[in-house]
């Protein structure tokens, strides 16, 4: 096993080089961020906002690298989260408790925010349902909450309700393919059902339109997850003083065969969302098939906060 290096990045942190994949999101990391004045316009500073970017099952922190430098360019500030049992982040899924406990990072992160500041939450995938938990519980500290080609609950239902109706018209055939699905054993507790997405399943479904480097870091770095689908479906439902009061806008991806187009317009009419922005060309992974459309989105939205 080759030795451990670290090496420092124009992000002043240290990154630990202990394979090749991590490697090449570095390399990756330095070229985007010499060309990402592509996608974006300088802002004054009255219009700079704060992001903070939310992955979805069985990613993390690492599948918004493409993104975040062009944001930055912008002049806005990104912050990433690994949430619980995810990315680098040190526990493991049977570690967690509750779906709380998976979004705890994310929590931990609104919690300690001061009350005069706001953030842009943007949610991909399995992560809007943690960004609308952050929405349920810290409205005011948060502008606009965005959602990439991601669940969308309500306050009519339980949390669970948008994900028990995505899985029951659910083709497991054609999108979960080589997906493992089962439990695992919690201390104490009932075990959790878990899901690890298979190389076929990340190809073919999820990463269909991305570059072939990029499907072969995913399928490197992608770990064990859940839905929590019966924690959420006895959670409280979200409140309108809390969830309903966030401003929020979709970002819909009718290229996508991971959540498609038709189940997001569901999803999107079931909740009476009315700001929808569309995606084109892109798969389930638009900030890595399509990093300077979404950007572009992104700032758009962020140019109407002004």
């Amino acid at each position: 096993m080759a030795s451990n290096k670290t090496l420092h990045n124009p992000w002043n942190c240290t990154l630990l080089i202990f394979d090749i994949p991590r490697l090449l999101i570095y390399v990756s990391m330095i070229q985007l961020h010499l060309s990402s004045a592509n996608c974006t316009t300088q802002l004054s500073s009255s219009n700079k906002q704060t992001f903070y970017l939310v992955h979805g099952v069985g990613h993390g922190a690492w599948c918004w690298f493409k993104l975040v430098p062009l944001l930055e360019a912008a002049g806005h500030k990104v912050t990433t989260i690994d949430l619980s049992a995810s990315g680098i982040n040190t526990k493991h899924l049977q570690d967690l408790r509750s779906f709380n406990d998976y979004s705890a990072p994310l929590l931990d992160l609104m919690d300690s925010l001061p009350l005069d500041e706001k953030v842009v939450l943007v949610g991909h995938s399995f992560g809007g349902m943690s960004i609308s938990l952050a929405m349920d519980m810290y409205p005011n500290k948060i502008s606009v909450a965005i959602f990439v080609s991601a669940f969308l609950p309500d306050t009519t239902h339980v949390p669970s309700y948008v994900l028990a109706t995505f899985l029951l018209q659910l083709n497991t055939t054609e999108t979960l393919i080589d997906t493992q699905l089962y439990l695992v054993d919690r201390p104490n507790q009932t075990p959790l059902e878990a899901i690890l997405f298979g190389p076929d399943a990340l190809k073919y479904s999820i990463y269909h339109l991305s570059p072939p480097e990029d499907l072969e870091l995913a399928k490197l770095l992608v770990r064990e997850s859940s839905l929590f689908v019966d924690d959420l479906s006895i959670a409280n439902k979200l409140s309108e003083e809390g969830f309903g009061s966030v401003k929020k806008v979709y970002i819909k991806n009718e290229q996508d065969k991971t959540i498609s187009g038709d189940f997001q317009r569901w999803m999107i009419e079931n909740e009476g969302l009315e700001e929808v922005k569309d995606i084109n060309n892109a798969d389930h992974m638009s900030m890595i098939s399509r990093p300077q459309a979404l950007c572009k989105l992104l700032l758009e939205v962020a140019q109407e906060l002004s």
